[in-house]
């Protein structure tokens, strides 16, 4: 009997060890691979919709569900196309963006959890991130789709971006870097229709963008201090870093602070207080940050 989609994500789940996804794997746990509560909330999907889809009464999932949940499950590129046909739907195409994020960049990002990690596809929109990334910018999991687009946060909102909050930041090389790379991006994917729309939305409405683009402006991405104005903490000016994950055009968006300093104090109540604990270190003392 040919595996349906159903069966297919219980079998996946099942060999996913919690650990390689951030959670701890106590003694007793009756799940060896990861529950149903844990894929759920790891894809962004209800429970009842995970249940459905298992048990096969949720026959159409959207394209975008399935990548959320090869990512989820940490697949490997022809695992998910897989998951694609047996959901009904065409793979990604040769020459289109991909949204999957390597197996092994996700273990990693596991065991980073004390950074705010933000990984991003090739037109620069948000696909996953740490709780940390989630402590200090806010969470982007109310956001849509579309509205997790760096590019188009950046040229409507200005240097604040996917953030809740203002972010303080000198120059402006990353708007300059942000075009060149949807320059290179439409050179390597040609028939991605949704990279092209962006391109010529932002042409048509952001001023600054059609400018830069105009120019032709080519601008590497480069290390940058940055200072979000959190309402908890005040500000916290964090190193920012770029990484590229080469043969996949995933880039990390790392922030990081110096040990010891006050801002890794206010970074580490901020995971506290959010319920981000990381290693089992103790939470700060009461009263450590009693206001914004």
């Amino acid at each position: 009997m040919d595996e349906t989609l159903g069966a297919a994500l219980r079998r996946w789940r099942d060999r996913l060890s919690p650990v390689d996804v951030g959670r701890t794997s106590r003694p007793g746990r009756r799940a060896a691979g990861l529950r149903r509560e844990e894929l759920a909330e790891l894809a962004g999907l209800s429970v009842d919709y995970v249940v459905r889809l298992e048990q096969g009464r949720a026959t159409n999932p959207s394209a975008q569900v399935v990548a959320s949940l090869a990512r989820a499950l940490q697949l490997q590129p022809l695992e998910r196309d897989y998951a694609y046909r047996l959901a009904g739907l065409l793979p990604p195409q040769e020459g289109t963006i991909s949204t999957h994020v390597p197996a092994g960049v996700q273990r990693m990002l596991a065991r980073l959890g004390e950074f705010p990690v933000g990984v991003f596809s090739a037109d620069w929109t948000l696909l996953s991130w740490t709780p940390a990334w989630a402590a200090l910018i806010g969470d982007p999991s109310a956001r849509t789709h579309t509205e997790r687009n760096l590019v188009r946060a950046v040229f409507a909102a200005g240097p604040t971006g996917l953030a809740a909050w203002p972010v303080i930041q000198d120059g402006d090389a990353l708007n300059t870097a942000l075009v060149a790379d949807l320059r290179s991006a439409l050179l390597n994917y040609p028939h991605d229709r949704a990279l092209s729309d962006l391109v010529t939305e932002l042409r048509s409405t952001g001023t600054e963008f059609a400018r830069l683009w105009d120019e032709g402006v080519v601008g590497p991405h480069v290390s940058a201090r940055k200072t979000v104005v959190h309402p908890q903490v005040g500000e916290v000016t964090c190193d920012c870093d770029v990484l590229t994950v080469p043969g996949s055009d995933i880039r990390l968006v790392v922030y990081t602070v110096a040990a010891g300093s006050a801002d890794a104090e206010k970074l580490e109540f901020l995971r506290v207080t959010s319920g981000v604990r990381i290693g089992g270190s103790p939470p700060p003392g009461p009263g450590l940050f009693p206001g914004p």
